[in-house]
């Protein structure tokens, strides 16, 4: 991930200005998440209907998310995490972990990989709010960029089985 000691500082950073805009960036995510009819899906009940409930208890995992990329040292614990954040998506564990009957059976990988772009383009704004130097935004925005593309390829682990 060319990875430095700068990126994880940057990082840091990062979180500062996150962390107390981590609601309102979740507003842009799911903005973008229900005009996107296939995304929406996934969080359908069986009666086609948007499940409100599942919904938010996704939203506070997700902001719960930003937080912990932008604070967490990246060790066991963390990596862990990002196991069974793999497996939520993935048919193996699905629905389970809130106990919903959503029709969809797993997110489809090339959603959750798609998702890098928007989850990295929006932040870019939120990180020019709280910082005045463009150099630090783009350290910020760079650094943010790696952390997320990570993250998305150790959620897909699953997806890979034993060719992983």
């Amino acid at each position: 991930m060319m990875w430095t000691t700068d990126d994880a500082t940057a990082l840091r950073r990062a979180g500062e200005i996150l962390t107390p805009r981590v609601a309102d960036i979740l507003d842009v995510w799911y903005d973008f998440i229900g005009s996107t009819p296939h995304l929406v899906t996934i969080f359908r009940r069986p009666d086609g209907e948007p499940d409100g409930q599942y919904l938010e208890r996704v939203r506070g995992r997700f902001e719960h998310w930003v937080i912990d990329v932008c604070t967490r040292a990246f060790d066991d614990q963390w990596l862990a995490y990002q196991e069974e954040i793999g497996l939520r998506h993935h048919p193996t564990k699905k629905n389970q972990t809130d106990g919903v009957a959503s029709p969809a059976r797993h997110v489809p990988m090339s959603d959750m990989l798609a998702l890098i772009v928007p989850v990295t383009l929006t932040i870019r704004n939120f990180l020019e709010e709280g910082a005045s130097e463009s150099d630090e935004v783009e350290a910020m925005h760079q650094a943010w960029f790696k952390t997320v593309t990570v993250t998305l390829v150790l959620w897909a682990r699953p997806y890979a089985g034993d060719l992983w």
